[in-house]
């Protein structure tokens, strides 16, 4: 009797401890969690002007992930594939705001030539560089406005015009914007004619752009043939499910099924990664 009293108390204090344990690691992991997704969408909503704070997109994130955990076990009825969709769904914010910053940035190389050229076309009317960039930034819209106005008003408090540049450069980091602020601090240290400059600058990145439209169109098959090839095992795999529901079943009911689930997802993944290598082409 003795013994199964001490027995039960060991197995009592063993589970109070592990679960304590694991509370304090779940915290610290919740807690590490919450650090990095707050930092990094602090930096992409800086980057993108959107006045929205990271840790009301942090809380709008659990409550996502925690619906859908209950709506996916919930449809399946399966812990495990419950617990896959609710860590996918974790990602999803932070992946959301990587490919805005990426298309925003794409959309201000694509106007930059067309300012530069506004830019230097004013400069020879009379204008000065900053007038000309006023006229620019009231004209134009989207990131080329937001980005050349921030620059203006850092050069009205007295910020130096190159490091103004190089600012806009940490948020916009791309090599074909570095061209352009070499150009003009170069231009501007020497005392060239920073109006010939820009409009050779937008020359050059006109003709970088239309050469990258080329090459994205003449490679546009080879990317529909790495998402075609990538998706036709997964819908070759539904169709089986929909012809024998019982042995294919097994993949997500027994650990081999599991296994070879994730044989097929980093063998899908590393195939279509090699194909998007061969067709990304770098000007």
């Amino acid at each position: 009797m003795m013994e199964s009293i001490l027995i039960a108390v060991f197995s009592a204090l063993s589970a109070g401890i592990m679960a304590y344990i694991g509370m304090r690691f779940f915290a610290q992991a919740g807690q590490k969690y919450q650090e990095n997704f707050t930092n990094q969408a602090r930096v992409h909503l800086a980057d993108l002007f959107l006045l929205i704070e990271p840790e009301k997109l942090f809380v709008l994130n659990t409550i996502m992930i925690i619906v859908t955990f209950i709506l996916s076990f919930i449809v399946f009825g399966n812990l495990v594939l419950s617990i896959i969709f609710s860590v996918l769904m974790g990602f999803v914010p932070q992946i959301t705001l990587k490919i805005l910053t990426k298309r925003r940035r794409q959309l201000f190389i694509s106007q930059l030539p067309d300012m530069l050229q506004s830019s230097s076309t004013a400069m020879k009317a009379g204008s000065s560089l900053n007038q000309a960039i006023e006229a620019v930034v009231s004209e134009e819209s989207g990131p080329i406005s937001q980005e050349f106005d921030l620059f203006l008003r850092e050069l009205r408090v007295g910020v130096d015009f190159n490091q103004a540049l190089d600012n806009i450069y940490v948020r916009v980091p791309l090599m074909d914007f570095k061209l352009v602020v070499s150009g003009m601090q170069i231009s501007k240290e020497i005392g060239g004619n920073l109006a010939e400059t820009l409009e050779r600058l937008a020359d050059t990145l006109r003709r970088k752009l239309e050469m990258e439209g080329k090459i994205d169109a003449l490679t546009s098959q080879g990317r529909a043939q790495g998402i075609v090839m990538t998706s036709l095992p997964l819908l070759l795999g539904y169709i089986l499910y929909l012809m024998e529901p019982e042995q294919m079943s097994l993949l997500w009911t027994q650990w081999y099924g599991w296994v070879v689930m994730a044989i097929v997802f980093f063998m899908e993944l590393a195939g279509y990664l090699v194909i998007r290598k061969i067709v990304n082409i770098d000007v």
